[in-house]
């Protein structure tokens, strides 16, 4: 089973892809995929539900609209320069310890909503992540007891305003938060079904030309030990989406840097986790 959010955006409602493919509007449960869901095994109770209830609930539709596979959280939290040859490219380095900052939750998009460019951006750059959710509260986690608190894993693609982000000065916060910034799902898959988050291929594609292609075994520091760190700086609560940092393809990496243009489409995706498609859009003109 995996989950996923449908309908038009801010009236989203729950769904299940069964094992044997069908997607179901699972409404009748009774609760969104949000912070109560997950503190309380949520993703057990719907499947213990589904089994009896499952012939009852009705198919969604193959037109409608995915939404983010998680209700808006409490927070988001990025890891940056988590890939080895990504901090070569960036001419930054490797960090010593884990770098996080935090995208404003309004950035939560859908998996195949448009990326919209906001007002005076220039620079917009993609980043195919490894996303996961946390099933329970973690606060100071060791690393062996850390994916315990991981709910599932999803697909979050980190867009990014280059010059917002590395040119207007302050936090990275700026160029990494606007509307639709992060595309979020298809699905979220239990973590039971993803044995070996650390051996994941992932990919990404700009108007069909491959850009970035790696195996999450190249981050520099694994799911764990991003969840026992960032676990002694903050509590993450169930429900928050943690994005582990980008391969190497970013459009400010290459030579000479390649940015996002309205028309653009951005396709991307993880094994057996799903894959998202993105048309860029212009920003709607003021009358």
């Amino acid at each position: 089973m995996k989950l996923f959010r449908f309908g038009p955006e801010g009236h989203e409602l729950p769904g299940a892809l069964t094992a044997d493919g069908q997607r179901l509007d699972v409404s009748a449960f009774g609760e969104d995929y949000q912070e109560t869901f997950f503190a309380t095994d949520g993703p057990g109770r719907l499947a213990a539900w589904l089994a009896q209830h499952g012939a009852r609930c009705p198919a969604v539709p193959a037109a409608a609209r995915l939404g983010s596979c998680v209700a808006r959280p409490s927070k988001i939290v990025c890891i940056g320069l988590n890939y080895r040859a990504h901090g070569a490219e960036t001419g930054l380095g490797l960090p010593a310890e884990p770098v996080f900052f935090l995208k404003a939750t309004s950035a939560l998009s859908g998996p195949h909503d448009d990326v919209v460019l906001p007002r005076g951006a220039t620079k917009l750059d993609w980043e195919a992540e490894l996303a996961f959710v946390i099933g329970r509260k973690a606060a100071y986690v060791t690393e062996a007891d850390a994916l315990a608190h991981v709910a599932g894993y999803t697909v979050l693609n980190d867009y990014s305003e280059r010059a917002f982000q590395l040119e207007r000065g302050g936090q990275w916060t700026k160029g990494k938060s606007a509307d639709t910034f992060a595309p979020t799902g298809p699905y979220l898959t239990p973590a039971a079904d993803v044995p070996d988050p650390q051996n994941l291929r992932i990919w990404l594609t700009v108007n069909g030309e491959a850009k970035q292609e790696a195996n999450t075994r190249d981050m520099v520091f694994g799911v764990a030990k991003i969840i026992s760190y960032v676990s002694g700086f903050m509590a993450l609560l169930p429900g928050d989406v943690v994005s582990t940092g980008s391969p190497a393809g970013t459009g400010m990496g290459l030579h000479p840097p390649q940015y996002l243009q309205a028309g653009d489409v951005v396709e991307l995706g993880i094994e057996g986790l799903g894959a998202q498609r993105q048309r860029v859009a212009a920003l709607p003109v003021l009358n």
